[in-house]
């Protein structure tokens, strides 16, 4: 089924989980009730998003690694102001309760609850790996397929269900949401630029080290690996668009020269940007 919009022919398929990208274009879409719970992490360019579910309207804008939790059984109405794209994952509602079972949950409290917009760096670094075993063709194989899904039913079960014991996600030393949001979106506008760590803390208000500390607490990585992270992802996008050089998106992620972009994607991706472009996945 598809939730919202179209998707490519990337696919996990799995018994304990189904992932695949998807893109949508502005306008408004209304998705169906799934009969499973969903997972969408949104991905790329920031974008101004409404959506309509579960009784409640939410406005906000989503960046990259925000998180919606959709519990089966609730339709969402989107409106979508800019290109939209996400990761969406699919948790089979039978494997969750076996999940459940043997955590000992009480089946009555495992109902998801309805999350918009959210940060959870453990979702977020399970939903990448999903990602990076779509663009590996599957090489991991289903047992680790199988783990990640486990992984993601029991961070669903203890901290975005009726069973957990907190109902928000506390931030620790982390940033507030908001504040978050706004960092993320800074650089994400900014990926081609030379983005410096006295830039992004003075966005933030904070110094610095308490930058760095509270990015981590609230990304799950370093400021440093994320921004390399997204422009090795953001060049990937344009070199599957064909329309410039290597060394052309190089620069216009903000790399300094195209073997740097070279080196980094082989470390990030085990490919170098001609062969993404040869292979076209």
């Amino acid at each position: 089924m598809v939730l919202r919009g179209k998707s490519d022919n990337r696919t996990v398929p799995s018994p304990t989980l189904t992932a695949r990208l998807q893109t949508d274009p502005p306008g408004l879409i209304n998705a169906p009730a799934p009969a499973d719970p969903h997972i969408l992490i949104h991905m790329g360019p920031s974008s101004d998003i409404t959506c309509d579910r579960g009784g409640q309207v939410h406005r906000g804008l989503a960046v990259q690694g925000d998180i919606d939790i959709i519990p089966p059984g609730t339709p969402s109405k989107w409106m979508l102001r800019d290109t939209d794209s996400a990761l969406v994952i699919r948790v089979p509602k039978e494997f969750l309760a076996d999940v459940a079972h043997e955590s000992n949950i009480d089946p009555s409290r495992m109902q998801l609850l309805n999350r918009f917009q959210i940060r959870d760096p453990q979702i977020e670094q399970l939903g990448w790996a999903l990602r990076a075993e779509m663009e590996s063709d599957h090489e991991s194989g289903q047992i680790y397929l199988e783990g990640l899904g486990r992984a993601l039913a029991s961070r669903l079960l203890y901290r975005h269900s009726r069973a957990a014991k907190m109902k928000t996600i506390p931030s620790k030393a982390g940033m507030s949401g908001a504040k978050l949001r706004e960092l993320l979106t800074f650089v994400e506008d900014n990926l081609g630029n030379n983005l410096s760590l006295s830039d992004i803390a003075t966005v933030s208000g904070l110094s610095v080290s308490q930058c760095q500390r509270a990015f981590r607490q609230s990304v799950g990585t370093s400021i440093h690996r994320y921004i390399v992270q997204r422009r090795v992802e953001r060049a990937e996008s344009l070199l599957l668009q064909r329309k410039q050089s290597i060394a052309e998106i190089a620069l216009e992620v903000g790399f300094a020269h195209q073997s740097h972009l070279a080196n980094h994607m082989r470390r990030l991706r085990g490919i170098r940007p001609s062969d993404k472009r040869r292979i076209g996945i």
